[in-house]
């Protein structure tokens, strides 16, 4: 994965060179970052030369409260949560039974994310900090191409690394003194640990037999899947 700076978005790489069967995954194709209402100029003008297709997985309030404001891309928006942010929280989801919901509640709206990158445009994939529904999104796509599991597991863990310090400490202060005896509010909010998307992967697999069976009970087609395939994947040549 490659990390990107872009002026005002934070969590923004590249997830093209990590292994796959058969090749490696297409640099330039697919990305992921968090809201992109902090862009500046030079900031925007970046992610216009990057990307045809940016694909929001926000709620209506959230992109009420901090449009993004890129002008030349086409944006979709696709919220992946049905319902309030806010009552995760107030009921102490975890990490895994929050991944777990969006997989059986929002599944046909992963699809249609996933089917913006088969059409094979690069494309930006988003939310509010590009933790969570990014994250799922994201490593759904690429476990259905059989992209290396342990780098799809790393590429998910990365992001805690990449949010700004100070804003997951105060979101962490905040989040403690609202709900003092919550056991995940502050995972929740702020961290990516390996465990939870290896714990993700491994359900999936148990559930529907792997990434791509479960986008195939969603709706996609087979040639849908192919289609992702050819847009995330390329060979390489060994001399």
């Amino acid at each position: 994965m490659t990390i990107l700076e872009i002026d005002g978005v934070t969590n923004v790489r590249d997830v093209g060179g990590m292994p796959a069967v058969g090749g490696r995954i297409r640099s330039g194709v697919l990305l992921r970052s968090g809201q992109l209402s902090g862009a500046t100029t030079a900031g925007a003008d970046a992610l216009r030369h990057r990307v045809a297709h940016i694909v929001d997985l926000r709620d209506g309030e959230e992109v009420a409260a901090e449009p993004s404001g890129i002008e030349g891309p086409t944006t979709t928006h696709l919220p992946l949560f049905l319902g309030s942010v806010r009552s995760f929280f107030e009921s102490d989801t975890s990490l895994h039974d929050l991944y777990l919901h969006l997989l059986e509640e929002s599944g046909e709206r992963i699809v249609a994310a996933i089917r913006v990158i088969a059409a094979g445009e690069p494309t930006l994939v988003h939310c509010t900090v590009g933790k969570d529904r990014t994250g799922v999104t994201v490593a759904l796509a690429l476990a259905a191409v059989d992209a290396d599991r342990e780098s799809i597991i790393a590429d998910y863990a990365l992001t805690e690394s990449q949010l700004p310090p100070e804003r997951s400490r105060r979101i962490a202060a905040y989040l403690t003194a609202q709900h003092p005896e919550a056991v995940h509010a502050v995972a929740l909010a702020t961290q990516s640990p390996a465990p939870v998307m290896r714990g993700l992967l491994d359900a999936v697999d148990e559930r529907w037999g792997s990434a791509r069976e479960y986008l195939r009970a969603q709706g996609m087609t087979d040639a849908e899947l192919e289609a992702l395939h050819d847009a995330l994947v390329e060979s390489v040549m060994t001399e």
